[in-house]
C-alpha cells in the first residue's frame, strides 16, 4: 500500500483503534474500596456519634478512611504496574508500505495492509493469508485448541492467535470494532484473579461476619433499649414507654451500640494485607521484578514445582559458533561456507542461525525455497541452485538428520555431552527441492514428520555452538532445593546437552528425550522419577504443567520463547524473563524484567514472609471481632450497659492490634508455606477471644458493683489490654530486641493514657479505687494465663508457630 491510501483509510476510519483499557477504572477502584459493608456500617456509627456524642468516641473512623486510602492507593499502584505492563507487551506489526518494511503499533494498521509474520508474533487483525512458508499459529486464546495449527495460502488468520513457526504475508480483512484483536488482547493482558488462599480465606471470614452481624446488631440495638429504657413509671419497660424515655438515655444508648459494633469489625485485617502485599510489590520493582497482580506475591511462596526452560534461564540465551565438524571429505567446504551463509543471512534467521553470520558470508546465490525452523520437525531446510542443479540442504538436530548414520551421530552425541549444543547439516538425496517428488507444496514437510529421513540425506558437517551458564543459576538452584521445590528442566535442545548442563548445575545429568515419548501416558510416567528433559515439544510443556498440577503440585513456569507462552500460561504461576516474546510476556504473572534468574529466591522470600505474617496478624484481628460479638451479646441479654466506650475500644484496639500489626506484618519471616490458613486462624483466634471475653465479663461483673460505671469502663481496659497484650507477646515470638521494645513501647502508650491529664481526660479514664483496680489487674492477669495455656496446645497441633 501507498501512503496515500493509508490515509485515505484512516479517514474512512479503516484503523485498527478500538478500547485498549487493560485495567479497572479510577471509579471502579474508588467504588470498591469506599463503598463496602464494614465501611457502611461504621460510616452510620460515625454518624451516629457525630450526632449524638462527643466527636472524640469517632476515633474509629480514622481506620476507616486509612483503610480506604491504602486500598486505593494500591489498586491505583497495581493499575499502574499493570500499564506499564501491557505496555512492555504490547505487540507490534510489520507492514509493507511503499515498497519497504515497516514495524508499527496495532491501532496503526488499516484495513488491506500487508501484514509480514515471523515465529514469535501475534497477528493484530484479521486477515487472510497470501503466502506461507511452513507456517504454525497458535489458536488456544480462540479455540482452546492446544494445538498449533498449519496454515496454507488462503486460509483466514483471526486476531489475537499467536505465530509458533514459519512465515507469512497476510492481507488485513477486518480491523478495529469489527476484528476480534483489542478485545483479545485486553483479554491476555487483562487483570485476571490467581488464586490466593489469603485472599480466600480473608474473603470468607468477610462473608461470616456479614451473615453475623446483621442479627448481632438488631440484638444490641433491642438490648440498649430495654436497658436504657427500663426508666418507666413502674419500673418495667413497655414500648408504650419509648416517648417517656429521656433523650440522654437515647443518647446513651447510642453510644453503646456504637462501642459493640466498633468491636466486632476487623477494620485493619483488609488493610493490613494490601498494606503487607503492597510493600512486597514495592520492594521487587526495585529488584526490577514487575508482578502483574498483587496475589501473585503470595502464589510462589504455595509453589513446590518450578519449571524451567533452560535457554534464556539457565543459560544466559546468548549462542556462540565454535567450530565445524566436516563429516564429508567429498563435499568442498566451499559447498558447506555457501550454506551456511544463505542460513545465517535469512531475514527470518533464528538465534542458533544469527550466530553463525560473523563466519560465513552470503555468496549472493538465489534461494528458490525456504522451510523455516520447527520444533515438531526439528530442522529447516533450503533450496537453491548452483550450476545448473537445484541442491536441497537441512540443517537441525543431529537425531533427527543423522538417524541413518550412527558414526555421525555417535560424533555429534560425543560433542553435545560436553554440553555444546550440535545441529548436522545434511544434503538432501533424490529429492528435488524442499516441495520433493511433485507433490503440492508444504506436503514434505508433513512426510519428513510421518517417516525417516534415512537415507534421504546426506551427512555433511557438525555445527558446534557454545551457550553461557548464568552465574547466578548454580546457587539459585540450591536454594530451591534448599527450601523443597522441585526443579524440573523442560528444553527443546539435545537431551545430552542438556543433561551436560543440567548436571553442571547440581541437576540430573541424565535427560530424557520427550521425542521419544510416544503419549500422554509416558510424559506422566516418566515425572515420576525424571526432572530433566531434552527434544521438549511446545505442546509437552503444557502436558508438564497439567500432569504436575493433577497431582495437586502448584506449579511455576518460567521461560522466554514463544514456544513457552502456552504452559506460562496454564501453571499456577507464570514468569518471564525480561527477554521474552511479546507474546510470553503478556501471559505472565512476573516479568524478570533484568532475565536475572537470582531474582526468584528474592521473590519467593517476599512472598513467604507475606503469606507468615498476614497469617499471623489475622489472628490478633479475629480474636477482636470474637471478644467483640461475645460481648455485644452478653451485655445485651445480660441487660448491661456495655463495659467500654467507643474511644476506649479503639485505644486497646490500635496500641495491642493496629500498630504492633502493622511492624509484624512487614518484619522477616522465612515460615514455609503449608495449606490451611483459614483452619488455623480460626483455631486459634477462636479460642483466644473466647478466654479474653470472658475475662473482660467477669471483670465487668465484679467491678460494677464495687466502682461507679465511668471507673469500671476505665478499669476494664486494664484488663482487656492485658489480654490483648498477651496475645501479642505469643504471636510475636520468638520475642527479639526490636519486638521487646516494640511490646514495652506501646504498654508504655498505655499507661501514658491514664497517667496524662489530656489523654486521661480524652478516653474518659479514671482509676481511684486501689481494690477495683487490683480486681482488673488479676482478671487481666488469669486472662493472659489462660491465653498462654491455650497457646501451647494449639502450638503442639499445628494451628500456630514461632517465626523462623
Amino acid at each position: 500500500m501507498t501512503s496515500a491510501e493509508v490515509a485515505e483509510r484512516v479517514a474512512r476510519g479503516l484503523s485498527n483503534v478500538a478500547d485498549s483499557t487493560t485495567s479497572r477504572s479510577i471509579g471502579s477502584i474508588l467504588r470498591e474500596n469506599i463503598l463496602t459493608f464494614f465501611n457502611g456500617i461504621l460510616t452510620v456509627c460515625f454518624l451516629a456519634v457525630v450526632l449524638l456524642g462527643d466527636i472524640g468516641d469517632g476515633l474509629f473512623f480514622g481506620i476507616v478512611v486509612v483503610n480506604s486510602l491504602i486500598g486505593i492507593v494500591q489498586e491505583l499502584r497495581a493499575k499502574a504496574s499493570l500499564e506499564r505492563l501491557a505496555l512492555l507487551a504490547a505487540p507490534e506489526a510489520a507492514v509493507r508500505r511503499d515498497g519497504e518494511v515497516r514495524v508499527i503499533r496495532p491501532e496503526q494498521v488499516v484495513q488491506d495492509d500487508l501484514l509480514l509474520l515471523r515465529p514469535g508474533d501475534q497477528i493484530t487483525a484479521d486477515a487472510e493469508l497470501s503466502a506461507t512458508a511452513d507456517l504454525l499459529v497458535d489458536e488456544s486464546m480462540l479455540t482452546g485448541e492446544s494445538e498449533p495449527i498449519a496454515k496454507k495460502a488462503g486460509d483466514p488468520l483471526l486476531s489475537g492467535s499467536f505465530v509458533v513457526s514459519g512465515t507469512a504475508e497476510a492481507v488485513v480483512t477486518a480491523v478495529g470494532a469489527d476484528s476480534y484483536a483489542n478485545k483479545l488482547t485486553r483479554e491476555i493482558k487483562k487483570h485476571t484473579l490467581v488464586h490466593s488462599e489469603l485472599r480466600a480465606a480473608t474473603t470468607k471470614i468477610l462473608v461470616y461476619l456479614s451473615w453475623l452481624l446483621i442479627p448481632v446488631i438488631v440484638i444490641v440495638l433491642v438490648g440498649r433499649i430495654l436497658v436504657y429504657g427500663a426508666a418507666g413509671p413502674d419500673g418495667v419497660f413497655e414500648l408504650s414507654d419509648l416517648p417517656l424515655v429521656p433523650w440522654e438515655s437515647w443518647r446513651l444508648a447510642a453510644l453503646d451500640a456504637v462501642a459493640s459494633v466498633v468491636g466486632m469489625i476487623p477494620e485493619g485485617l483488609v488493610l493490613l494485607t494490601s498494606l503487607a502485599f503492597g510493600v512486597a510489590v514495592v520492594q521487587l520493582s526495585r529488584q526490577k521484578v514487575l508482578v502483574q497482580e498483587l496475589a501473585a506475591v503470595e502464589v510462589l511462596a504455595r509453589v513446590d514445582v518450578l519449571c524451567l526452560d533452560k535457554t534464556g534461564t539457565l543459560t544466559t540465551g546468548e549462542i556462540g559458533f565454535e567450530r565445524l565438524i566436516t563429516l564429508d571429505a567429498a563435499i568442498p567446504p566451499q559447498a558447506i561456507d555457501t550454506v551456511l551463509g544463505l542460513i545465517a543471512h535469512d531475514v527470518a534467521a533464528n538465534p542458533t542461525a544469527q550466530a553463525l553470520r560473523p563466519h560465513f558470508a552470503d555468496d549472493g546465490e538465489t534461494v528458490i525455497e525456504r522451510l523455516p525452523f520447527s520444533s515438531r520437525r526439528a530442522f529447516s531446510a533450503l533450496t537453491f541452485e548452483r550450476a545448473g542443479v537445484r541442491e536441497t540442504w537441512l540443517l537441525g538436530a543431529p537425531e533427527r538428520l543423522l538417524a541413518g548414520h550412527p558414526d555421525a551421530l555417535a560424533e555429534a552425541m560425543g560433542v553435545a555431552s560436553s554440553g555444546r549444543r550440535t545441529l548436522a547439516l545434511s544434503r538432501s538425496v533424490g529429492i528435488d527441492g524442499i516441495t520433493g517428488r511433485g507433490s503440492e507444496a508444504g506436503d514434505f514437510a508433513d512426510w519428513q514428520l510421518e517417516q525417516g529421513l534415512g537415507d534421504g540425506v546426506r551427512p555433511a558437517a557438525i555445527a558446534v555452538f557454545h551457550e553461557s551458564v548464568r552465574p547466578d543459576a548454580r546457587p539459585t538452584l540450591d536454594y530451591f532445593d534448599e527450601q523443597e521445590v522441585r526443579v524440573v528442566v523442560l528444553s527443546g535442545d539435545n537431551p545430552v546437552t542438556v543433561g551436560a548442563i543440567a548436571g553442571e548445575l547440581g541437576l540430573a545429568s541424565e535427560a530424557v528425550d520427550a521425542s521419544s515419548l510416544r503419549d500422554d501416558a509416558e510424559l506422566d510416567a516418566s515425572l515420576e522419577a525424571a526432572s530433566v528433559y531434552g527434544r521438549v515439544a511446545p505442546e509437552q510443556k503444557r502436558r508438564v504443567v497439567h500432569a504436575l498440577q493433577a497431582q495437586g503440585r502448584t506449579v511455576a513456569m518460567t521461560g522466554d520463547g514463544v514456544n513457552d507462552a502456552m504452559a506460562i500460561k496454564d501453571a499456577d504461576l507464570g514468569i518471564a524473563m525480561g527477554n521474552a516474546t511479546p507474546a510470553t510476556r503478556a501471559v505472565s504473572r512476573i516479568v524478570l524484567l533484568e532475565g536475572r534468574f537470582d531474582r526468584l529466591p528474592t521473590v519467593l522470600s517476599c512472598a513467604r514472609r507475606v503469606i507468615a505474617n498476614v497469617e499471623r496478624v489475622s489472628n490478633l484481628f479475629l480474636a477482636k471481632t470474637v471478644y467483640g460479638v461475645v460481648l455485644a451479646l452478653a451485655s445485651a441479654f445480660l441487660l448491661w450497659k456495655f463495659p467500654f466506650l467507643p474511644r476506649q475500644m479503639t485505644l486497646v484496639s490500635t496500641l495491642a492490634i493496629g500498630i504492633p500489626s502493622f511492624f509484624l506484618a512487614l518484619a522477616p519471616n522465612r515460615r514455609r508455606y503449608r495449606a490451611g490458613v483459614l483452619k488455623r486462624v480460626l483455631g486459634f483466634s477462636i479460642p483466644t477471644g473466647l478466654i479474653a471475653s470472658a475475662a473482660i465479663v467477669a471483670s465487668f461483673s465484679v467491678l460494677q458493683r464495687m466502682v461507679h460505671l465511668d471507673e469500671a469502663r476505665s478499669l476494664v481496659c486494664i484488663t482487656l489490654f492485658a489480654v490483648s497484650l498477651w496475645i501479642l507477646c505469643v504471636l510475636a515470638r520468638p520475642l527479639s530486641g526490636w519486638r521487646l521494645g516494640m511490646i514495652g513501647a506501646v504498654t508504655a502508650a498505655f499507661v501514658l493514657a491514664y497517667v496524662i491529664p489530656l489523654a486521661r481526660d480524652f478516653f474518659a479514664l479514671e482509676v481511684q479505687s486501689l481494690p477495683a483496680l487490683g480486681v482488673a489487674v488479676a482478671v487481666g492477669i488469669a486472662g493472659a494465663l489462660g491465653v498462654e495455656v491455650w497457646y501451647r496446645i494449639a502450638r503442639r497441633r499445628g494451628l500456630v508457630s514461632d517465626r523462623e
